[in-house]
């Protein structure tokens, strides 16, 4: 077991919470301030939700000494990113009621809601209920929402690997009844042999944890960063069972060269579901009982892998399995994109895939995402899918429904904004950052559109303009966009200011390497341009951007 003797402050908070409950019931009910106690901030992550304030307003607030304007994100659990028409339309009545009113479609396939005052929590969490929705362990030290390769049209048996996701995430919720009797005003369990909880126990995980399912030859869900990766073997349609990676994750700490992006190492192949339940059970149990208590900055599986090395993993894990894993079956992933626009699967059904900006739905001068969205899903002649890059695919569509379906996309402009926007725009990310996430030293998603639109300048000066180029951007190291997985990433270091990281590759197959810190915007675009043109004169033919700055920058 972890040999780490003195547990951080979260540890003693967690196994003293009464199954997660803490004393959130009392602070919900402190009308005092928007706030919630500290102890209960860190519990309320594990029913969904994280507590937030306006850092536009901080100093304003301080000045007229207000306290700061807390409000609350809520995060829902959507296992590979997929919801029924009727429910995104309470998921908008909910936004407009509740929050800001903008739907956020995240780097991890589902939605999340911002600017809930304490007050709105509850009522929104039970109008969720409703649809048949939950926000339970979509944060917290537990496992998280679970991704799959979102697009029907990837392969015959999509369907078949779809599944999956919605098991793992069945198979690891926690056992504690604390959601349901604090949101939902269930009794109290009496007795509380019912809530034994032999995965979590009442410790739960030493961080976070992330699980991907990904169906070759697309990667379009980053499948190597992500704790497990599970990856498809599909041999004449018929799924063959999954090659495991292990030990994937991007956050890291600026100045602290203990913390690192690392990739996932492929350890084995196993061949029926029963396994699989089996093999990713007993990994989150390794990672349980081995996994860094003391720092959290160190208590990410993979540095329980490297600290124990893969062999001993491997050998760990099947003992507590029971069974051997097989040699990993050859795969191919060679692409990491979204299907826009029109396609079809092998049922004739239609699938649109529409370009979300950094994952925001909302309605502006230039598109009518929100009520486009609405107003199909008031149809109830299409479904909703999110993919692991922000998109939304209007999904299931029958022939007989298609062309009601595209003159709504037509009418409300979605069409012209999806086929408009640049190649390099629809490849880039970025993270929430300001004005609401507390760890952010730099801004995300309100500045990498403008960000982008001078890059295009620069593309076209040197013909560049179709190239598949996967730009990312995050306010802090934290790595929530997977900027440490993209052609170029943009890492916050302080407002106005980013490391830029180079030579990852197209596929996500590698992860890139600082290449200058502490970059303001003129700095950025400077040396950009130098990359781009020394790019333009020298590449061979077919050779991505990230290769080639790979191999620029290391000879």
């Amino acid at each position: 077991m972890s040999n780490d003797k003195k547990l951080s402050e979260v540890e003693a908070i967690k196994q003293n919470s009464d199954g997660l409950r803490g004393t959130i019931q009392e602070s919900l009910q402190n009308e005092i301030t928007g706030s919630i106690s500290e102890d209960d901030q860190a519990l309320i992550k594990f029913h969904g939700m994280y507590q937030q304030d306006d850092r536009d307003l901080r100093a304003e607030r301080a000045e007229k000494k207000l306290e700061r304007l807390y409000t609350f994100m809520i995060r829902l659990r959507l296992p590979g990113g997929f919801l029924k028409p009727e429910q995104w339309e309470a998921a908008h009545n909910i936004a407009g009621e509740h929050s800001t009113g903008v739907i956020k479609i995240t780097t991890r396939q589902t939605i999340q809601l911002h600017g809930l005052v304490k007050s709105k929590i509850k009522p929104a969490i039970h109008q969720f209920d409703e649809a048949q929705l939950d926000s339970i362990a979509t944060c917290g030290d537990i496992n998280r929402n679970v991704l799959c390769s979102a697009h029907p049209g990837q392969s015959a048996i999509h369907a078949q690997v779809f599944a999956y996701a919605d098991k793992i995430s069945t198979l690891l919720l926690p056992k504690t009844n604390a959601y349901y009797e604090i949101w939902l005003d269930e009794e109290k369990i009496a007795d509380k042999k019912d809530e034994d909880d032999p995965l979590y126990q009442d410790r739960y995980l030493p961080r976070k944890f992330k699980i991907a399912i990904a169906i070759p030859p697309n990667n379009d869900i980053d499948v190597f960063t992500n704790d497990i990766g599970l990856i498809a073997i599909i041999e004449n349609d018929k799924l063959k069972g999954f090659n495991i990676a292990v030990g994937g994750g991007l956050g890291t700490t600026h100045g602290n060269t203990a913390t690192y992006p690392r990739l996932g190492t492929v350890i084995g192949f196993i061949d029926s579901e029963e396994k699989t339940f089996k093999t990713v059970y007993e990994i989150l149990t390794i990672q349980r009982d081995y996994g860094n208590r003391s720092d959290r900055k160190n208590a990410r599986l993979k540095y329980t892998l490297d600290k124990y090395g893969i062999d001993w993993f491997k050998e760990e894990l099947e003992k507590r399995t029971g069974f051997p894993l097989d040699v990993a079956r050859p795969y191919v992933l060679n692409e990491r994109k979204d299907y826009y626009g029109w396609q079809k699967n092998h049922e004739g059904l239609w699938y649109y895939t529409v370009f979300v900006e950094n994952g925001r739905v909302l309605d502006n001068e230039i598109v009518a995402l929100k009520t486009a969205f609405l107003e199909i899903a008031r149809t109830r002649k299409a479904n909703f899918r999110f993919t692991g890059n922000q998109n939304v695919i209007i999904s299931d569509i029958k022939e007989a429904n298609k062309i009601v379906i595209q003159e709504l996309l037509d009418k409300y402009h979605v069409i012209a904004h999806t086929e408009n926007a640049s190649a390099i725009r629809k490849n880039a990310m970025a993270c929430v950052a300001f004005n609401t996430c507390p760890l952010a030293l730099a801004e995300g998603q309100r500045y990498l559109p403008q960000l982008i639109s001078k890059i295009e300048v620069l593309l076209s000066k040197y013909a560049l303009e179709q190239e598949e180029i996967v730009i990312r951007m995050t306010g802090c190291p934290n790595g929530c966009a997977r900027p440490f997985a993209a052609e170029i990433g943009f890492v916050g270091t302080a407002y106005g200011r980013y490391n830029m990281y180079l030579g990852g590759d197209n596929q996500g197959l590698r992860l890139n390497s600082i290449y200058k810190e502490n970059l303001d915007e003129a700095t950025i675009l400077k040396e950009l341009d130098t990359l781009f043109n020394i790019y333009r004169q020298q590449k061979n033919e077919g050779e991505s951007f990230g290769d080639f700055t790979h191999k620029y920058l290391n000879n």
